[in-house]
């Protein structure tokens, strides 16, 4: 279901029932993008039913998904079809456009062409642990976890997420697994990525390999950092943490949920659903003893000039 999560601590009430959170989505639902639009976003059912409600809660997590509408119109289309209006009015007038005029015309050839341009549609999913307060997002960048939050924030009127933080920074963990320290539930993958720490430019990537290799653990006792790391978790989910708490990669060995092909698929949406965010609530958890806890800090504001 999910292939990667950026984590975000909310520290604001959340929709007590589904009905509720349900309802809250419901103000704002997903509308295809207007003629004249670039982009539209809003809530759909993550069943893929259009009478289903807008969210799933299973086993103490809410499933949310997030479909943003953009029209694609490339760069090159608009400057063609400006240059044949630009064309156009230098044989009329016999002068260059001025710049309030070539500013019009640009306006006019991408409203045109807007209304006639293809659609393509985005979805992201996130999930909810209610246990821990929790919003794990389905995305591979900040700024597209931030869209989300963006559009969930309206539904609730007032929303306080913030980028999740640990007590300890999540690269000494990494190190540690690395260079042979044992974990509980923590096996150490065969994928890892290594950075100069004089140079973010310089960095290695080693894929399919026993990490256990002494010439590759001595990049990281000479001084390299290792930004990410792959791991199996409860010998279960297979998936590559990162410096900065993301996971990456996540994977599940076949067979792990419900497998029967003629299972009806909300019963399986169900099953993935909920062996996901069980394992990922365990791993969690692990994470707090090993990291002594989430930090309550508050992000620093910059100050303004």
């Amino acid at each position: 279901m999910f292939r990667n999560l950026r984590f975000y601590r909310v520290d604001t009430p959340w929709p007590e029932s589904e009905a509720e959170l349900d309802e809250a989505l419901s103000e704002h639902p997903f509308k295809p993008c207007a003629a004249f639009a670039e982009r539209s976003a809003g809530w759909e059912s993550p069943t893929g039913d259009e009478n289903m409600p807008l969210c799933r809660r299973l086993a103490g997590a809410d499933l949310l998904q997030l479909r943003t509408q953009t029209r694609i119109l490339p760069a090159a289309a608009i400057r063609e079809a400006l240059s044949d209006r630009v064309e156009a009015f230098r044989a009329r007038m016999g002068v260059e456009p001025p710049r309030r005029e070539l500013n019009r015309l640009k306006a006019e050839t991408r409203d045109e062409l807007l209304s006639k341009a293809l659609v393509k549609s985005d979805r992201t999913q996130a999930f909810y642990l209610h246990a821990d307060r929790l919003l794990a997002i389905d995305v591979a960048t900040p700024s597209k976890a931030e869209w989300l939050i963006e559009n969930l924030r309206p539904c609730f009127g007032r929303l306080e997420c913030v980028p999740l933080a640990w007590k300890t920074p999540p690269e000494q963990l990494l190190k540690r697994l690395f260079l042979g320290e044992p974990a509980q539930r923590f096996l150490v993958g065969r994928e890892c990525r290594l950075q100069d720490p004089s140079d973010a430019r310089a960095t290695g990537t080693w894929k399919n390999i026993d990490l256990d290799d002494d010439s590759i653990q001595r990049h990281v006792r000479d001084g390299m950092r290792l930004t990410h790391l792959g791991v199996i978790f409860d010998q279960l989910l297979e998936c590559v943490l990162a410096e900065d708490g993301t996971i990456g990669k996540l994977r599940f060995p076949e067979g792990s949920a419900a497998d029967d092909h003629d299972e009806d698929p909300l019963t399986r949406l169900d099953a993935d659903f909920v062996l996901l965010t069980g394992t990922i609530k365990r791993l969690v958890d692990e994470l707090k003893e090993l990291l002594g806890g989430i930090s309550q800090a508050r992000p620093v504001q910059p100050v303004a000039a």
